[in-house]
């Protein structure tokens, strides 16, 4: 099947869409956020994990947590387009919260088939969760989780989890006698103990899980095809978040850019800077249409949504060091200061560029699949 020629981001898409940058603008200002997660400048302050949990369940009451839950599974099913529109307006709000790692529990859930369907039906519900499948080097790839599972019960070790310490459940992978399995575990379980990490991006939390004996549901002895078939979903909303935040990167920038006065001109009116800044709005321009084309293709053509998504994450990390860059840069002597609030989105989009891979990653998983096409 064919892409629509919108990617498929039709009126409910686009009604999501506005509707979400309205909430952010009339209840999260950025102001906020820096008063939410920036309050202690100090390097030696311990990880927090701060976040409006009022303004959260708004959201959850909006049902935004189960926009990607299956309609099998009393979810809206909306497709992964307009998933990544909210997400957008997520990443431009910075907004601390666990619907992105919810959404990515939701999508490997949703490819488990009926076996996900209960715990899918607790995320309808309001619960929050997020992916334990990273080993202490990073990979999630094939079988190479750190967590085993025997009669029941996992032991081992999880890292990179996101939102850990917001979520109410965990979705882990772990290796058995038959290959990699999914489970299903409550964060409060006997012999599970969350580990926070000290990470730059003050608007997230993350943390390594240590399972100790702990008793989990099984979800699914085909975690590896469940793990394929999701990660093109979770690369394309990872990348829209981050079309969201730098396009806040590059709105603020030209603001400052065309207020603050040098030499009796507005900085602004000097090419180097109004010609970078040119840069930023072509490479958020071609990111946004990767982002939402690996989206359409998710729904139109899985046969080529690894690809698709690969070059949208891959533009995504690259549009999210350079326009944090110039964030800073044409912000001047202030841009560097805690006070300043661009610091909070370079932090975010420095944790997102490397989060579920780098550009560089993403290019040679892509290469490997147009050589593999080609030979």
């Amino acid at each position: 099947m064919a892409q629509p020629d919108n990617f498929g981001f039709g009126e409910e898409a686009t009604l999501l869409k506005e509707s979400a940058r309205k909430f952010f603008a009339d209840n999260f200002a950025t102001d906020k956020l820096h008063g939410m997660v920036a309050s202690d400048p100090s390097p030696e302050r311990m990880s927090e994990c701060a976040w409006d949990r009022d303004l959260w369940q708004q959201m959850v009451d909006l049902g935004w947590t189960a926009l990607a839950v299956p309609e099998v599974a009393d979810g809206l099913g909306m497709p992964v387009a307009a998933v990544a529109g909210l997400v957008e307006e997520l990443g431009r709000a910075a907004f601390p919260c666990p619907l992105l790692s919810t959404l990515n529990a939701t999508y490997v859930l949703a490819a488990c088939g009926s076996a996900g369907e209960t715990a899918l039906g607790e995320i309808t519900q309001g619960r929050t969760a997020s992916l334990a499948i990273t080993n202490k080097q990073g990979s999630w790839e094939a079988a190479e989780t750190d967590v085993t599972c025997e009669q029941g019960k996992l032991t081992g070790t999880a890292c990179f989890v996101q939102e850990a310490r917001k979520v109410d459940r965990l979705l882990v992978s772990a290796r058995t006698a038959a290959g990699l399995s999914l489970y299903w575990v409550a964060t409060d379980a006997p012999g599970l103990t969350i580990k926070p990490d000290a990470i730059v991006d003050l608007t997230r939390d993350q943390a390594h899980i240590q399972f100790d004996s702990v008793e989990a549901q099984a979800v699914s002895t085909e975690g590896v095809a469940a793990l394929e078939q999701a990660m093109p979903a979770i690369w394309t909303i990872l990348a829209a978040d981050i079309v969201g935040a730098a396009e806040w990167q590059l709105q603020t920038t030209v603001e400052y850019a065309n207020t603050r006065q040098q030499f009796e001109h507005p900085l602004g009116f000097f090419q180097a800077v109004k010609h970078p800044l040119v840069d930023v709005m072509v490479l958020v321009d071609q990111c946004k249409s990767l982002v939402y084309n690996a989206a359409c293709a998710i729904d139109t053509e899985p046969e080529r949504a690894a690809e698709y998504a690969h070059m949208a994450k891959a533009s995504a990390s690259e549009t999210a060091a350079f326009a944090s860059g110039r964030s800073v840069q044409y912000h001047g002597g202030i841009g560097f200061t805690w006070e300043c609030f661009v610091h909070l989105y370079f932090k975010r989009q420095n944790h997102s560029q490397m989060l579920w891979g780098d550009a560089v990653w993403h290019r040679a998983r892509l290469a490997d699949i147009l050589m593999g096409a080609v030979a």
